[in-house]
């Protein structure tokens, strides 16, 4: 299932649910409660190592997550109207989520505190952007025909290697 969410270039399971648990925790803006939370929580970032880790890896997953890449995979789904709801909820906790680490970093800019990082995950995405699509094309192929004829269907074959081989070199 984790893998899965990799190969979309969503990530989910690195950063789902974040966002809204620390907008939660944040309380109402511009309340009390809210500039007390988000203090305890930036001194948390600044004073805890444990925490300036965990937020980040979850720097690092945003910034490997790419929504646009996504909605590729969501085309595949054949009911239409799930996929957009789905799409939409996922979309919107990956900003609540963007916000909410923002609020306490301060960074605006993804891995903006990690500009090596930045620069090798940019330079990977040249490559692994072709193979993204190539993939929704090969499983959109591959879906197109029928279950009972894809064993006597020879193209079947080509195109199970194309997945396979699309699979190996996203994940790498």
């Amino acid at each position: 299932w984790g893998f899965s969410w990799g190969q979309s270039r969503v990530a989910l399971p690195g950063w789902c649910g974040f966002g809204s648990a620390v907008l939660d925790f944040l309380g109402p803006e511009g309340s009390e409660q809210h500039g007390k939370n988000l203090a305890l929580l930036k001194r948390m970032f600044k004073q805890w190592p444990f925490f300036r880790t965990l937020l980040s890896n979850l720097d690092m997953v945003l910034a490997k997550t790419d929504l646009a890449i996504a909605e590729r995979y969501v085309d595949l789904v054949e009911d239409k109207r799930l996929g957009k709801k789905i799409c939409t909820a996922v979309k919107a906790e990956f900003e609540r989520t963007s916000l909410a680490l923002s609020l306490i970093t301060g960074e605006r800019e993804r891995l903006a505190g990690n500009p090596a990082l930045a620069r090798s995950i940019g330079h990977r995405f040249p490559y692994i952007d072709p193979l993204n699509h190539l993939q929704v094309e090969l499983l959109r192929r591959y879906r197109a025909v029928p279950l009972e004829s894809r064993a006597s269907d020879p193209s079947m074959e080509r195109v199970q290697r194309g997945i396979h081989l699309s699979i190996n070199g996203t994940a790498r």
